[in-house]
């Protein structure tokens, strides 16, 4: 049997495949979403020290819209927020065909079992207590983006 595409199917295919191919020549992508401005500060400073380029947002509704359009490599997202939650965004990101394999941490100040099952079975692929370390925020990053993310860090020059 032979598989037809239409033209418009053959050009959107075209189309993925160059932003695909963009995004992997360029370094790590982040979207960090934090409603709190003394987090989001720490947090893009952090990540901007290792060479990311980030997508910074303190409105966690257009998280789900800032995913789709852009394919982070990562997203670092508040689970406490106004609005949506950030459970209430993992779980419309996972459903989603485009966004479903973007690698999520929660950044949370919920630190019990209990909260950490639940945020992990509502789909992050990992968590980060609030307060964190830098250093615990830059190893978890690294482990995630691991080859992408030293193919593009900023030199240290000490």
């Amino acid at each position: 049997m032979e598989l037809k595409f239409s033209g418009e199917e053959m050009k959107l295919a075209q189309a993925l495949t160059d932003v695909q191919e963009m995004h992997e020549s360029q370094p790590p992508l982040i979207l960090i979403v934090e409603d709190n401005d003394d987090n989001l500060l720490l947090l893009n400073y952090t990540l901007e020290s290792l060479g990311c380029r980030l997508i910074s947002q303190k409105d966690s509704s257009t998280a789900v819209v800032l995913a789709k359009e852009h394919l982070p490599d990562l997203i670092l997202l508040d689970i406490l927020m106004p609005g949506l939650t950030g459970i209430d965004v993992i779980r419309h990101l996972k459903q989603e065909p485009l966004t479903s394999n973007i690698t999520a941490i929660a950044v949370t100040a919920l630190a019990s079992a209990d909260d950490r099952e639940t945020i992990l079975n509502a789909g992050f692929d990992d968590y980060i207590s609030k307060p964190y370390m830098i250093e615990d925020v830059e190893n978890l990053v690294r482990g995630y983006l691991g080859k992408k993310l030293d193919s593009y860090s900023i030199p240290n020059l000490c």
